[in-house]
């Protein structure tokens, strides 16, 4: 995913009349770095920090989503808003605009409400992290692997296995990279929609503990999901510097341990502070192109990296939808 929301509100306090995203220089995405990049569809994050849980978090959360719906009117000859598998296919392919996408950073946003939920999904939005980087009262979050925080759920509560099914009626998926990793193989194990790991790095490589395990990367592999990685340097390299051959030394193993079509491209780019050499901003993708093509990788893997990964996801994870729709769920 993409922070530009994020970066909005903290510059511009979301004035869009402020600001031209043809010549923003403050940040790693602009209009014409997209365009340089290639970038063709985009999941842009409406974020929200842990401090707003139990205050106004589902406001906020609505006030990101708003910046990303101005932003596709303001600039309509470059982003379109889309919904769904088949609106980005026709975007990029048609139109020749990028597809854009809401995602929703952590469990909080929702306010322990499927109502929300639902609502936000009418909004657009199709994917929610299950938490950042607080336990929310349902799920509990990757701190508690570090022991820095205190489990609050083992996982998953009872409310926490009920959104996971509800979800599976209206949502695109679930990104599980910021939870512990009780809760990351309880989903795994307990549904059968697939698993978007966004912003993640595979734990051969790295040692954070957002890092994603070995038996996760080969279920991954078994769910048909994907692993998308992130291109942070402290989660690459676990240093404060990293090189562009870092980042594809992570592409290698999953395409190793779990095959080509469950890795693609997750970036962070304006969530993060510290980006590879040759990874500076989103002007820089081709790039890592080139790298893997160096590499051995042949045209049908690299285009399933780029996005035909995650539009396979995406399709599979609406048929899921569609025959959860017949039946009745908790409310």
């Amino acid at each position: 995913h993409n922070d530009l929301p994020w970066q909005l509100l903290q510059q511009f306090n979301n004035q869009l009349s402020k600001v031209d995203l043809n010549n923003l220089n403050s940040t790693h995405t602009n209009i014409p770095k997209l365009k340089e990049g290639h970038v063709g569809g985009q999941f842009w994050a409406a974020y929200t920090p842990c401090a707003t849980q139990y205050k106004d978090a589902v406001r906020q959360t609505l006030e990101q989503i708003d910046i990303i719906h101005r932003m596709c009117r303001e600039y309509p000859d470059v982003f379109e808003c889309v919904d769904s598998s088949s609106g980005i296919r026709d975007a990029f392919y048609n139109k020749s605009k990028i597809a854009s996408l809401i995602g929703i950073e952590g469990g909080h946003s929702i306010d322990s409400s499927l109502g929300t939920l639902r609502m936000f999904y009418s909004l657009g939005v199709r994917y929610m992290t299950l938490t950042h980087s607080c336990n929310t009262p349902w799920v509990d979050n990757w701190l508690v692997d570090t022991g820095s925080e205190t489990p609050q759920n083992n996982g998953l509560s009872d409310f926490g296995k009920i959104f996971i099914t509800h979800s599976s009626r209206c949502i695109i998926g679930r990104r599980l990279v910021h939870c512990d990793i009780y809760v990351t193989l309880s989903d795994f194990n307990s549904t059968y929609v697939l698993c978007v790991l966004n912003h993640a790095q595979v734990k051969s490589f790295a040692c954070h503990k957002r890092e994603v395990k070995l038996e996760i990367n080969l279920t991954q592999r078994e769910k048909r999901g994907v692993v998308m990685i992130n291109f942070y340097n402290d989660y690459v390299t676990c240093r404060t510097t990293a090189k562009l051959s870092d980042v594809a030394e992570h592409f290698d193993y999953i395409k190793k341990v779990a095959g080509y079509q469950a890795v693609g491209f997750g970036g962070d780019y304006d969530g993060v502070t510290r980006l590879p050499v040759d990874l500076e901003d989103v002007s820089k993708f081709p790039n890592l192109v080139a790298e893997l093509l160096e590499r051995g990788w042949n045209d049908i893997e690299v285009k399933a990296a780029l996005g035909e990964n995650l539009l396979r996801v995406f399709e599979e994870v609406e048929q899921v939808r569609n025959r959860a729709i017949k039946h009745k769920l908790p409310e």
